[in-house]
């Protein structure tokens, strides 16, 4: 997202999230330790009419960082969510800054500018549309914005705090970033790839179930009458 998922952009080096992802225990510490338990934790909650959490609701099930919930826990997610509105031309992240929030486009587009090392203007990498979320790299890796998202238009955005993102939803999400992006890497053709392009191919996976024909043999057999 313009500063979250921007964040994903954020050229966090590989060996900075892979340091980071080994010491889960870190990570863990942060969300569960001492001072910050999680059942100690007390989840903002936004006022919404039923037309607005099915509208948040819809739009989880289409975003990676969220697929992994129990129902509970999305209850609590769509509670906290906060709506708001950016205009045409208007920043929502920009490169280098702290993040404390991800977002989930609920209307309007978004772009994504990153401005790379020996670089004078930042370059376009993507175009975020509804039903996409951006901004989470910054959370999940404690690390500044990663890239900056601008508004390419007037914009629904739906804004989910640092606290909740913590309690609820990091250590789920960045299991299922890192099971992928070990997977990504053994790619020879994406090895080289900048880790936040690699991450946006990683949510874009989906698991698959494959079945295989029934042969003419094992056909013959199901129509055979059973014995018992």
């Amino acid at each position: 997202g313009s500063e979250d998922e921007d964040d994903e952009i954020e050229d966090i080096p590989h060996d900075k999230i892979k340091q980071k992802t080994a010491q889960r225990g870190a990570v863990s510490a942060e969300v569960y330790g001492v001072w910050n338990k999680k059942e100690d934790f007390k989840p903002r909650v936004i006022k919404k009419t039923d037309e607005q959490k099915k509208r948040i609701t819809a739009r989880l099930s289409q975003a990676f960082m969220f697929s992994a919930l129990e129902d509970k826990d999305r209850e609590v997610i769509i509670n906290a969510f906060e709506e708001k509105r950016f205009k045409k031309g208007q920043y929502v992240i920009q490169q280098g800054q702290e993040g404390d929030e991800l977002y989930v486009v609920e209307s309007g587009t978004l772009k994504c500018l990153k401005k790379f090392p020996g670089d004078t203007e930042p370059r376009y990498l993507k175009t975020y549309q509804p039903g996409e979320s951006f901004g989470e790299l910054a959370l999940l890796y404690n690390a500044p914005r990663a890239a900056t998202i601008q508004a390419e238009n007037d914009c629904l955005l739906y804004a989910l705090d640092r606290g909740c993102f913590n309690n609820i939803v990091k250590e789920a999400a960045i299991k299922k970033r890192q099971r992928y992006d070990d997977f990504l890497q053994r790619v020879d053709i994406l090895q080289s790839m900048d880790p936040y392009e690699r991450s946006k191919i990683g949510d874009a996976v989906k698991t698959c179930l494959l079945y295989t024909s029934p042969s003419p043999r094992d056909r013959q057999k199901s129509r055979m009458p059973s014995s018992a």
